[in-house]
């Protein structure tokens, strides 16, 4: 279901220069490859363990996110090595401002190195890991968090492919449930999209917030056995 509704959102997130492709190939190409360790581990563990540790996870994003200064255009004082031969950097047009942003990044090989980590969560929790790849390009590497976000959405269509042939192949994906779900998900990331480009990043700041905080309280309650 993830990966349906990035496969929708992709195209459009690309054509208006939000995502980009330079930043998101290096972190996916990694992160797919854990995935498949991480679903094979995600089989193994115990559903309520697997559901407090993610919980436990996101509520710690939350608090990192709310602690952060500048999220919205973080300050890059001058752009690793790794991220100028990989020239990775851009522009994108902020609606809000009316102006044009010119971002880069730094701190990339450990956002690379956090990637590993990402890839393994995404494939044990069999989820998007939308959750943590924003606060890693935005917060670790310094990308803008709309960029954050829309590459984010992107680079989800390549890791949840890897992990979701693992559950496939184990008989742990209901049809019934996920082909009704796949329209709304995909209508739904096409509007999505168009907010995205319209919002002002402030919003899209507190918005991420709270979906998380909702996130990670309901995973962490279901895996404490509280919420049922």
């Amino acid at each position: 279901m993830a990966v349906s509704g990035a496969l929708a959102a992709g195209p459009g997130l690309l054509k208006m220069g939000m995502a980009d492709l330079r930043l998101a190939l290096p972190g996916a190409l990694i992160a797919s490859a854990c995935a498949i360790v991480g679903a094979m581990i995600g089989l193994a563990l115990p559903a309520n363990i697997i559901q407090a540790e993610l919980g436990l996870t996101i509520l710690c994003i939350v608090a990192i996110m709310l602690l952060a200064k500048k999220s919205e255009f973080p300050e890059v004082p001058k752009a690793d090595a790794l991220s100028t031969a990989l020239r990775i950097n851009g522009i994108y047009y902020e609606p809000s401002t009316e102006q044009e942003v010119n971002w880069k990044i730094h701190r990339t090989p450990q956002a690379l190195a956090t990637f590993i980590l990402i890839g393994v969560m995404a494939g044990m929790f069999g989820l998007g890991a939308g959750w943590a790849n924003v606060p890693v390009l935005n917060l670790m590497m310094g990308a803008p968090l709309k960029v954050s976000v829309a590459t984010s959405k992107f680079l989800l269509s390549i890791t949840d492919t890897s992990a979701a042939w693992i559950y496939i192949n184990n008989g742990a994906v209901l049809p019934i449930l996920v082909v009704p779900s796949i329209v709304g998900i995909m209508l739904g990331s096409i509007v999505g999209v168009r907010i995205l480009a319209k919002a002002r990043p402030t919003a899209i700041r507190y918005m991420v917030i709270g979906l998380l905080l909702f996130a990670g309280l309901r995973a962490l309650l279901k895996g404490l056995g509280i919420w049922r």
